[in-house]
């Protein structure tokens, strides 16, 4: 064991380190109180063994600081001390300390106690890696070593705040083995087992980052969650899903679907957290879950989960952005960006319910790329409003001429932007 020794007398350190050297330990000595705390925290400790007597902290002293600078961590403390007094035994105990050494030490006596409390130190790490092994097991289904319910929904919680505060993406996935009754009462019990095991490990497969979360929700039902993840990504990793399981190549000569064993999958994908809870993106889920059921199974159903309209502005003027936000924000989602570029692609991925764009924008103003909108049949149908501070008539002829919907002049009217916003979600 490595052994700091905490004593301000070099004739004593001298002894000391000589009794430890001839137990088989190795000591490390500290010549303070404030020597010994700083050495702790860069160095790794067995045991301590602390003289009670020092100028500047004394042993209870820094034993006080030392356990709380360890926290749940235990290295036994061993004083040293003078004084036989009962009132001394019981302040040091109370202060941390493990036992305690008399002067003059005896080397006998030293060896015996650092051989006790090494043992007790040893069962208790034991303990604590056998405590570890016992939570992990508890975290896990036992038939296909994915996370459990419960701690999936533990640690779906964690990662669902942390894209709160980043307001970045999240998908959630929710899977079912197509007519796995059938399956059970076709080949039995330790075939559907064997079953949901494969499909485990082929999902297991197909979901490589180590912040993704994968567990068995119930019989033949998993449960996935992909943080940063947006539409586009969780078709990907749907699509592999399906893919992987179908190599699997698994009979299910009972199934209506396919003679494959095969698995129906429900996404929804948020792009932004505020408004709306994990449930939400859970309950989603089971439902597009429930339309790839209906639709024939061995399919893969998403959407984006967006219980509020959600509005796209795109104004290379900081203020105007910040003034639309916070008159809309009790109002629908919103997505800012002072790129038309920006403003296209966002408009392509997430298919807004309205956007807002200046006319004039660097590198690709409003009427480019309300043209390239109109030109998609995905984009096509999304209502535009141009602001600007040209003047409204000359605004309204633009907007015809490139399909915008209506225009907004600045500096903007507040009431009548909500209401011209309303006019088009509801």
């Amino acid at each position: 064991m490595k052994i700091l020794v905490v004593e301000d007398s070099a004739t004593l350190r001298h002894a000391m380190g000589g009794y430890i050297t001839n137990a088989g330990h190795t000591p490390v000595f500290a010549k303070s109180g404030e020597e010994g705390l700083q050495m702790l925290e860069n160095t790794a400790f067995d045991m301590i063994i602390m003289d009670v007597e020092m100028p500047g902290l004394n042993g209870f002293e820094t034993t006080r600081l030392m356990r709380e600078w360890l926290g749940d961590h235990w290295i036994p403390i061993i004083f040293v001390t003078g004084k036989s007094e009962e009132e001394s035994f019981a302040e040091g105990i109370e202060a941390g300390g493990d036992d305690y050494l008399i002067k003059p030490v005896s080397p006998v006596i030293l060896k015996a106690k650092i051989s006790a409390l090494g043992r007790i130190s040893e069962m208790r790490d034991q303990m604590q890696k056998l405590n570890e092994e016992l939570e992990k097991l508890s975290q896990r289904d036992s038939l296909t070593g994915c996370y459990n319910r419960r701690t999936f929904l533990e640690q779906a919680r964690q990662q669902w705040s942390q894209a709160s505060r980043g307001q970045t993406p999240m998908a959630l996935m929710m899977l079912d083995i197509d007519h796995f009754k059938l399956y059970n009462d076709h080949y039995g019990h330790p075939a559907g087992d064997s079953c949901i095991t494969q499909v485990a490990k082929a999902l297991q497969e197909s979901v490589k980052r180590p912040y993704d979360l994968l567990a068995r929700y119930g019989g033949e039902e998993f449960i996935l969650l992909l943080p940063e993840t947006d539409l586009a990504g969780a078709r990907r990793v749907g699509e592999t899903i399906r893919q992987n399981i179908a190599r699997l190549g698994v009979r299910h000569a009972a199934s209506k679907t396919s003679n494959l064993v095969t698995v129906s999958i429900g996404c929804s994908t948020s792009h932004f957290t505020t408004g709306r809870t994990l449930e939400d993106l859970i309950n989603h889920a089971d439902q597009m879950l429930y339309q790839s059921k209906s639709d024939g199974r061995d399919r893969l159903t998403l959407e984006e989960f967006s219980p509020h309209k959600t509005v796209l502005i795109a104004d290379d003027d900081a203020d105007t952005l910040a003034l639309i936000s916070d008159q809309l924000q009790d109002h629908c989602n919103i997505v800012t960006t002072d790129c038309g570029h920006d403003c296209l692609e966002l408009a392509k991925e997430l298919q807004p319910d309205l956007i807002l764009m200046d006319i004039r924008m660097p590198e690709m103003d409003g009427p480019d790329i309300c043209r390239q909108l109109r030109a998609e049949n995905r984009t096509a149908s999304i209502p535009v409003i141009f602001i600007s501070s040209m003047d409204r008539s000359e605004q309204v002829s633009l907007g015809k001429q490139v399909g915008a919907n209506d225009c907004l002049e600045k500096p903007l009217d507040e009431k009548q932007l909500v209401a011209k916003v309303n006019r088009f979600l509801l």
